[in-house]
């Protein structure tokens, strides 16, 4: 299983939410290229980072901040946040990052989804981000009114290869991952999962690597150092 330490941009500072609300926001690094260069020494081949700004409004409004850390590191990088059509997906993909994640069009938009999956096949990703069992969307703003479940039916059947699904109400919390709910993904769907959201313990990355995921996320955990990546990375890949 992948490590993937988590970088959420706002105003080009790094930073945390609490379970998605834009009002309980921490700022951890003034400069992101800071925990970026740590990611590399600690052992991290990729980076996950996130356009809180772009998730919100749309739009890549920390773009020179993703091709900055891109350029000065070794990681490969998957962005995600406002990537709402091709001209969003190019311009990254265009520019040396190694995949994007596209989140509320995915839901809204699915003939640009199907599109871009045919042009770009696995550099493709899909954020699923799960509020009571529906997708929400909008920088988690908004729900959508379609289940988690029938979301991923559709991506399987558009070609989709990998899958960011995050519990909203784990998300920054320090409460545990949903175990449950990627047990029930990864039995049900045949697609790359990585999970996201309250993973905070060696314990949560050890039950997510047993269960056979691709990856899993660790944001607020790093930052307050509850969990150690080097040794996250290690035992993700016993």
């Amino acid at each position: 299983m992948l490590i993937f330490p988590a970088i959420d941009l706002y105003a080009g500072k790094a930073v945390r939410l609490y379970k998605g609300n834009y009002d309980e926001m921490t700022v951890y690094s003034d400069d992101p290229l800071l925990p970026a260069r740590d990611f590399v020494d600690s052992g991290a081949s990729w980076v996950h980072i996130v356009d809180l700004e772009g998730a919100r409004d749309g739009g890549n409004p920390n773009r020179n901040t993703v091709l900055d850390i891109k350029r000065n590191t070794n990681l490969k990088v998957e962005i995600g946040g406002g990537l709402r059509d091709m001209d969003a997906v190019s311009s990254y993909l265009d520019e040396g990052i190694d995949r994007v994640i596209i989140g509320t069009a995915a839901v809204l938009d699915p003939a640009f989804l199907e599109s871009a999956v045919a042009r770009y096949t696995d550099r493709i990703a899909v954020g699923v981000d799960i509020r009571d069992g529906n997708v929400a969307i909008k920088g988690w703003k908004e729900t959508s009114g379609m289940t988690f479940l029938e979301l991923c039916r559709r991506l399987e059947d558009i070609g989709v290869g990998t899958i960011i699904s995050t519990d909203i109400s784990r998300d920054g919390a320090m409460e545990g991952t949903n175990r449950e709910l990627y047990r029930n993904l990864s039995e049900k769907f045949r697609i790359d999962l990585i999970a996201s959201g309250g993973i905070s313990t060696i314990d949560d990355i050890r039950a997510l690597r047993d269960l056979g995921l691709y990856g899993a996320i660790v944001g607020k955990a790093y930052y307050t150092g509850a969990i150690a990546l080097k040794e996250a990375i290690k035992e993700a890949e016993r």
